[in-house]
């Protein structure tokens, strides 16, 4: 069944239980809630199926399973890695992965070091254009999650240095302003391969923010398993290229809404941004069948 909500094609399976949303954050990484709350929130949304997809951290994976099956939820495990591809910061979603394999969880702590890093030279940069914060206001912000510039700019806001969220990546941390610090990132090949060893498939995340038709074609020769198509960044037009490419290509789809729990005025996508569960039946079918 297909249905449409403000404008979006909405694929939301066979009945209106049916649904699954494969791009949730939690408290892990730049979320603003719990994996409980985020669990809770798709039982009350009607969801079948979620995958929390937390930056560079399966922390919350454990406890939203365990949620799960109280409520009824299947927690696909899930996590978004950045690629480097042409000096280009581009994102990739691993799923039905083993969470526990030892090496993706040795990646995973390496490349939380190395946030943590960037965050400290960051932060010196802008004390250096005399931007008083503190690195202990970004950890603050943190928490217990991979700590990102998502907590740089709640902490420039929440100091009283910039006026809103947006603000802290225009003037100060986003790409070409004076603070702004490069991350540790993979090539394409090596995180498909990363991905493919611990038992998982790869998918790259919102194309329609960033991806050139020449980059993509670079991405699907390293590996990938499929795209995002639905997506709060994709209109209908988008979702339907999309889709094509996928056809054309023999690959996946997922889809989800990037829900950050209100973090990015976000709290219109959830339980709107959804596929069916046919599209999850064919990932579990590509692995195991």
């Amino acid at each position: 069944m297909v249905e449409k909500r403000n404008g979006l094609t909405e694929h939301t399976g066979r009945s209106d239980n049916s649904r699954a949303d494969l791009h949730l954050h939690t408290t892990y990484s730049d979320g603003a809630r719990s994996p409980k709350e985020i669990v809770q929130r798709a039982h009350a949304a009607g969801l079948s199926v979620i995958s929390i997809t937390d930056h560079d951290n399966v922390g919350a994976l454990d406890e939203a399973i365990e949620v799960g099956k109280s409520l009824g939820i299947e927690v696909v495990s899930g996590v978004e890695l950045s690629v480097a591809l042409n000096e280009k910061d581009i994102h990739l979603l691993a799923y039905f992965f083993d969470h526990t394999n030892q090496k993706l969880l040795d990646y995973l702590s390496f490349f939380r070091y190395e946030r943590l890093k960037r965050a400290e030279r960051i932060v010196q940069k802008l004390n250096d254009i005399n931007i008083p914060l503190k690195l202990d206001a970004v950890l603050d912000q943190a928490g217990i999650g991979s700590v990102g510039r998502p907590h740089i700019a709640s902490a420039l806001m929440e100091e009283g240095l910039t006026d809103t969220y947006h603000e802290a990546f225009l003037r100060y941390i986003g790409a070409g302003a004076p603070a702004y610090e490069k991350k540790y990132q993979l090539s394409p090949l090596e995180a498909t391969q990363l991905i493919t060893q611990a038992g998982g498939l790869s998918f790259l995340a919102h194309p329609g923010k960033y991806t050139t038709d020449v980059e993509l074609s670079t991405l699907i020769q390293a590996g990938l398993d499929g795209i995002e198509v639905v997506h709060p960044s994709h209109n209908e037009t988008r979702q339907e290229f999309y889709r094509g490419v996928v056809h054309q290509y023999f690959l996946l789809e997922c889809g989800g809404s990037d829900y950050h729990g209100g973090k990015k005025n976000d709290e219109g996508t959830f339980g709107v941004y959804t596929v069916s569960l046919d599209v999850v039946e064919d990932m579990r079918n590509r692995l195991f069948s």
